[in-house]
């Protein structure tokens, strides 16, 4: 019976992946057949691509706002235009093409009003990239998988907070730079424990420190400690192990391995 539920439960969560990409595929279906973009002004375009992002499409947005920056290319609304282009590419799931728009437009307008807006974006989508729906529905951990898109994420927050602390997009970076530390943490704890279960005590240890050093404060650094004394016991450093007990004893006191 219990396997039964087990199987009824994957089954309805993987049916709800179904559903929510059959959808996707019905919603951009209709945007599928577009509309030859008309012969107006840059500005009258922007108006259109803006109403297109309003009522969420983003295909459509992207087609206008893409013509405009084609035919206007130094025109008055130029740089407005990219940063619409790059929220719709966000909103439209085109990473690729959102990180190659945010690095050009950094790149060509170095000292722009709204750089904070173009690392943020960055990192949102850059964040996105980490997202698998299927994974997060049926509840498969891949705390293990590659972090490099959570990093680039990382330092495009962390750019938005260092250097535009006034930036309306500040508190915001600072409150996902938490999260993604968490994210990365996860990481180097998977990575110890592959090294702990082949005997690897000193590049588990390392991997550790690591965490303690870089990912503070972090849910995951009360484990990292207990790792690095486990790698120390066994490695017979004895006043390494004494030390990083210290550490959890002063941060962790109700932890297990202090009492």
């Amino acid at each position: 019976m219990c396997d039964f539920n087990i199987m009824k439960n994957l089954t309805l969560k993987v049916a709800t992946v179904l559903l929510v990409f059959g959808l996707a595929g019905c919603s951009s279906s209709s945007e599928d057949d577009l509309e030859v973009v008309p012969d107006k002004s840059a500005q009258a375009l922007l108006t259109d691509a803006r109403e297109a992002l309003d009522v969420g499409l983003y295909q459509k947005a992207i087609q206008i706002l893409s013509a405009v920056d084609s035919r206007f290319p130094f025109g008055p609304v130029s740089h407005q235009v990219q940063l619409d282009l790059l929220f719709a590419y966000y909103k439209s799931g085109d990473a690729d093409q959102g990180i190659a728009l945010a690095d050009r437009f950094i790149r060509l307008n170095p000292d722009n009003q709204n750089l904070d807006y173009v690392y943020y974006m960055r990192g949102l989508i850059n964040l996105s990239t980490e997202e698998n729906l299927f994974q997060d529905l049926v509840g498969i951990d891949r705390s293990d998988r590659d972090p490099t898109a959570a990093r680039d994420a990382f330092a495009d927050f962390k750019t938005v907070v260092s250097r535009y602390p006034d930036s309306k997009y500040a508190n915001d970076s600072r409150k996902r730079m938490m999260d993604i530390k968490s994210r990365l943490a996860k990481y180097e704890l998977a990575v110890a424990k592959f090294y702990m279960k082949r005997d690897a005590w000193a590049s588990a240890a390392n991997r550790g420190k690591y965490i303690v050093r870089y990912y503070s404060p972090s849910p995951e650094v009360e484990e990292a400690l207990e790792i690095m004394v486990k790698c120390y016991e066994e490695m017979e450093l004895e006043d390494l192990r004494t030390n990083t007990l210290r550490v959890l004893a002063a941060n962790y006191p109700n932890n297990s391995l202090v009492n």
